[in-house]
């Protein structure tokens, strides 16, 4: 590292980075990527007051700043303070940062924040762990499974405050009994923290004490609930045990009143003025917050699209109250028939949401895409617009695809656009398919209600053209918008979806060798390698489940400043920008694009490239946090409308095959329930989860990943969100003889193969 003084520094060392600091703080001290460059030179712990003096920082306002750092470094992971108070490096070889991700058995992993294999935790190192709790470890050793075991080194943060749960007593003392399986330790109550809660009720434990090796946690009961059945029960469970932010504070709320209703003169001034331009978004029936509006011309060589997306980042300031509670959200939070917003809805269904015949201030992304669906030229720009009409995908669908005439008729004004559109849509779906990007045919569902919450019915969603036009002309944005701030080398979030592992891709192709199906593509398959099979076996009647198992094969989108593009829509760079009211990633773009917009270079952007990585870990976190509570109240409801059909018979689908059993879910229904290992008959299955089935070793009977079955619902546990199934009486005899019938076809035949032998290769 250099050690040459520059002018302009108050310190010892230069700091490539003095510029970003000096736009953040009005007494900007040394950067993070100085003291962690200057610690790895020094190459041995330091206290403060030697970093301190070693990097020039004299005054008393300069020491407390750096003070601050450094423990914000330590929260982070970055650095790790030892028992005589010095500050060294965490590296991947000797110590490593990460999450804990705890087992309902008491054992857990630690999951690295760089890349890297998990490490196991075992039921001791766990004793004074939750999961979430964000740690330090060496590596302790090697266990039989050939895993990295980790030692708890250091704590560097409690991820678990409050713990929702049952309130029951247990052995003479008061428990709650955490909701969330995640949690293996039950919470201690004291008599004198019991509150008003009854046994049996609902509760909100707060943590006053963080488990130990010698005690589990022991906490305090600071709200109740109610009963266990209580309408809406699900969603104020899944809320408080997954930590979900739903309550602003007066500050924020102050903020967004000051904000006001309509959007000032003032703001509109500098704008390109599009109000006389025929937008119109497109959503579904019951969305309340649009972020988003289209309009499209023909031209010459192709098509003008224009998506308008309301301008978030013009009063959601960083550093803001408003600001601070969005990044603390991460993203909107939609359960069934209720949502949790990421911003207050004076903004997100009022002054950013683009509703019709009301000025609204947009970012706006402008494409010229010719006849091949190429995109040929593109800008961004702030407008101001005017929604000329809320329509919606099924409105559209009948405009467009059904050609009904009165819906024709009444949006005459806007047909020759939403023709336009629809023209476009069918080039760009076609653009997609050439440069083989994924589209399986999935099915979500949806849960209907009826009078005092009652569950009516479970649904499949119909996505129809409307669905598709509105996702290709978003995709195009966020694509577009990808590429401009790689030009203007502007540090954003990217959406990053990376391929296969290298295990999982073996898996695939011994999976579906054994189906006489090839991938092609080597050691890097590119997703059309994967379309070309999804493509070849659309006419096969075990097509759902070559598409599952292709599926669950890929890795998890993230958000991360890194550039390594989106391998599902076979992209180099990809961006998320259309929904900045319900997500922080896109209002980080916006700002992102704005500053870009201003001309100011990249190294006075409000956030560095650490700053986005942090970010961006922060908001898939979030992402997956807003997955998991979503996916408890589902499981919930389900459960919920399953108890009325004990004893019923169903039809299903095997979803997924474990060692102790298959989890099928139940046609036209999409109810998922557990079959166990146990109740298939007399035999000792054995399972192949390269297969993905279940094989008897005496009757050689198979369960495999895809198979129909015909089965009873036994069990229905709400606690645990568990429903219990059973195959009707005579199924597995019946699939036993047909598969017996086959045998001896194929023996008569002569196309029976022999056995393969040799170990198997999990």
């Amino acid at each position: 590292m250099s050690k040459s003084k520059s002018k302009k520094s108050r310190f010892k060392l230069a700091d490539p980075h003095a510029k970003r600091e000096a736009g953040k703080y009005e007494n900007p001290i040394p950067s993070r990527e100085l003291i962690l460059g200057f610690l790895e030179e020094y190459g041995a712990p330091l206290t403060r007051e030697e970093i301190a003096e070693k990097l020039g920082i004299n005054s008393v306002e300069d020491g407390v700043a750096l003070s601050r750092r450094l423990s914000a470094m330590e929260r982070d992971g970055q650095l790790l303070r030892n028992r005589k108070n010095r500050f060294c490096i965490v590296n991947r070889e000797d110590l490593i940062a990460g999450r804990v991700l705890a087992h309902p058995d008491g054992f857990g992993f630690l999951r690295p924040d760089e890349s890297g294999d998990d490490l196991f935790l075992s039921p001791k190192q766990m004793r004074s762990l939750l999961h979430g709790d964000r740690v330090v470890v060496n590596v302790a050793g090697i266990d039989r499974r050939g895993r990295r075991e980790g030692a708890v080194v250091e704590i560097l943060e409690r991820h678990n405050r409050r713990i929702v749960g049952r309130f029951q007593r247990e052995g003479g003392m008061m428990i709650v009994i955490p909701d969330s399986k995640n949690i293996h330790q039950d919470i201690l109550i004291p008599d004198r923290h019991c509150g008003e809660a009854l046994e049996g009720q609902i509760v909100v434990a707060e943590i006053v004490e963080q488990p130990n090796r010698r005690r589990p946690p022991v906490g305090r009961i600071v709200e109740v609930l109610g009963d266990h059945m209580a309408p809406g029960m699900e969603i104020e469970m899944a809320v408080r045990s997954h930590e979900l932010p739903y309550l602003w504070s007066e500050e924020v709320l102050a903020e967004s009143q000051k904000i006001g209703e309509e959007v000032s003169e003032k703001s509109k001034q500098g704008r390109v003025d599009l109000r006389d331009v025929p937008l119109v978004t497109i959503d579904g029936e019951d969305a309340r917050d649009f972020d988003d509006a289209v309009f499209c011309q023909k031209t010459e060589k192709g098509w003008k699209l224009l998506v308008a997306i309301a301008d978030v980042s013009h009063y959601v300031k960083v550093g803001s109250p408003l600001d601070k509670e969005a990044k603390e959200r991460g993203n909107s939070v939609y359960f069934p028939s209720n949502v949790i917003p990421m911003l207050p809805e004076s903004l997100s269904n009022g002054l950013c949401s683009l509703n019709p015949d009301v000025d609204r201030l947009c970012m706006v992304c402008e494409l010229y895409i010719d006849h091949d669906g190429v995109v040929f030229r593109s800008r961004f720009f702030e407008g101001v617009i005017r929604s000329h009409a809320r329509l919606t995908y099924d409105e559209v669908s009948e405009i467009l695809e059904q050609k009904n005439a009165v819906l024709r008729k009444r949006r005459e004004t806007l047909l020759p656009h939403l023709e336009a559109l629809y023209a476009l849509y069918k080039v760009l779906h076609a653009e997609r398919e050439k440069r083989g990007a994924m589209d399986f045919d999935t099915t979500e569902s949806t849960i209907v209600f009826g009078k005092d919450r009652k569950i009516e019915n479970i649904v499949a969603i119909e996505r129809n053209d409307a669905h598709r036009l509105i996702e290709e002309c978003m995709i195009t944005a966020n694509r577009a918008a990808a590429r401009f701030l790689k030009r203007k080398k502007m540090d954003s979030l990217q959406r990053v979806h990376d391929g296969p592992s290298e295990s999982k891709l073996l898996n695939v192709r011994t999976f579906l060798g054994e189906l006489g199906l090839k991938l092609e593509g080597g050691d890097s398959p590119e997703p059309s390698d994967y379309m070309k099979v999804i493509n070849e076996t659309k006419e096969r009647p075990d097509r759902h489940l070559i598409q599952t198992v292709l599926l669950r094969s890929f890795s998890q989108a993230v958000y991360s400043p890194e550039l390594s593009g989106h391998f599902g829509l076979a992209l180099d760079e990809y961006a998320h920008f259309t929904s900045p009211i319900r997500r922080y990633p896109d209002l980080l773009v916006h700002r992102a694009i704005r500053h870009a917009l201003t001309g100011k270079g990249p190294e006075l952007f409000a956030y560095s490239y650490a700053d986005m990585k942090q970010l961006g870990e922060h908001c898939s976190a979030t992402e997956r946090r807003a997955d998991e509570a979503t996916r408890d109240v589902s499981s919930w409801l389900k459960c919920e409308y399953m108890q009325d059909r004990l004893g019923e018979s169903f039809q299903a689908t095997i979803t997924a095959v474990t060692s102790f059993g298959f989890f099928a879910e139940l046609d036209d229904i999409y109810v998922e329930g557990l079959v166990h290992i146990s109740s298939l008959g007399r035999d000792y299955f054995h399972f192949d989860p390269i297969s993905h089935c279940l094989k008897g070793e005496r009757t050689g009977q198979s369960y495999r990943l895809g198979d129909a079955v015909r089965v009873v619902v036994t069990r229905v546990d709400l606690d645990e969100r568990k429903i219990d199934l059973a195959l009707e009486q005579g199924e597995g005899k019946a699939k036993d003889k047909k598969q017996k019938r086959v045998v001896k076809k194929k023996k008569k035949s002569g196309k029976v193969k022999a056995k393969r032998s040799g170990k198997r290769r999990d």
